[in-house]
């Protein structure tokens, strides 16, 4: 009777063996097989933007050759990948992650924001630094010298005298940090605020000034200009100004001023030379007048030389003779 006990227990071990063995995962298997097909639909479209997302950047900020764009283009990755990698329930921060790398240039800085807060109050870079997914965000900041030509503006100096002025401005964000969180567009703002500056600057100035003090306009147009954009980060290194365009009338009327004038100094100098001249003559008569044998060698010394061209020698051999 044992043994066919053991006979019996060891047939049916065997018979769980071979149901187990069978194939049949069971309600943790499923469970398991389940959570991970999710996290492979859900993180597959991640992935997939993650390998892409570098040539990407390259391709639109270097000069990488169009091979590459052409080869993103005609990449053999199904479109239903990407229309899930739309519409996938991923937050919109991964998304803006995904898009701006993480790495900084010599010449640009990253303004990373922590949930809303502005983390160590100091940029990023240059190089790589990391951010923590789902809460962080970062704005990269271009530090490079940038600028931009003013318009021409109708202006009105002070002695109401129409003028279209124009200039150039040179500036570059000295702190990322305010650039960022102070000023919605440094770069627009500081536009503006040239222009308004030009005209507040210039309406101060007469004709005359705003024609040969060039370099004191400029001067004080840069201090006014980085005065005003301090608080947004923004160094104003130069401002000048390219041209100025008077009214046709104006000119002509100019243009008569200064030929009446160098008309006026020319006989002013005539004048003066005439005036010299009788002086010399003067003197030269007071001179003469002291010896009489000399006026009358120097009126034949004129006839001579205008109606007989003799040397005095002559002349003065005859009248020795008489």
């Amino acid at each position: 009777m044992v043994y066919q006990r053991k006979a019996q227990i060891s047939s049916s071990t065997e018979q769980n063996l071979e149901d187990k063995s069978s194939g049949s995962l069971g309600c943790c298997g499923w469970l398991l097989f389940g959570i991970s097909l999710i996290f492979t639909v859900f993180l597959f479209p991640i992935t997939i933007i993650m390998c892409v997302k570098t040539p990407m950047k390259l391709s639109d900020s270097s000069p990488v050759p169009q091979t590459l764009m052409k080869l993103s283009d005609s990449s053999p990755v199904p479109q239903t990948l990407m229309k899930l990698s739309d519409s996938s329930p991923v937050p919109q921060t991964l998304m803006k992650l995904s898009d701006s790398s993480p790495i900084v240039k010599e010449y640009e800085r990253a303004v990373i924001f922590r949930l809303g807060r502005i983390a160590d109050k100091k940029p990023k870079g240059p190089g790589i630094f990391f951010v923590l997914p789902c809460t962080d965000t970062f704005v990269k900041v271009d530090l490079r010298t940038v600028s931009f030509d003013i318009p021409p503006q109708e202006i009105l100096t002070k002695d109401s005298v129409t003028a279209s002025v124009d200039g150039v401005v040179y500036f570059r964000v000295s702190c990322p940090i305010s650039a960022v969180a102070n000023v919605s567009n440094a770069h627009s703002s500081t536009r503006l605020l040239a222009q308004t500056t030009l005209r507040n600057v210039l309406g101060t100035k007469n004709l005359a000034e705003l024609l040969s003090d060039r370099e004191g306009i400029s001067h004080s147009m840069s201090e006014s200009l980085d005065e005003a954009t301090d608080p947004w980060g923004i160094k104003v290194e130069r401002v000048e100004i390219k041209d100025v365009k008077l009214p046709h009338q104006l000119q002509r009327a100019m243009a008569a001023e200064a030929e009446a004038s160098r008309e006026a100094r020319a006989k002013v100098i005539t004048a003066e030379g005439e005036m010299n001249a009788s002086r010399a003559l003067k003197e030269a008569s007071l001179v003469i007048a002291e010896s009489p044998s000399g006026l009358q060698l120097r009126y034949l010394q004129t006839l001579t030389t205008i109606i007989f061209p003799l040397p005095i020698e002559m002349v003065s051999h005859f009248m020795q003779r008489k």
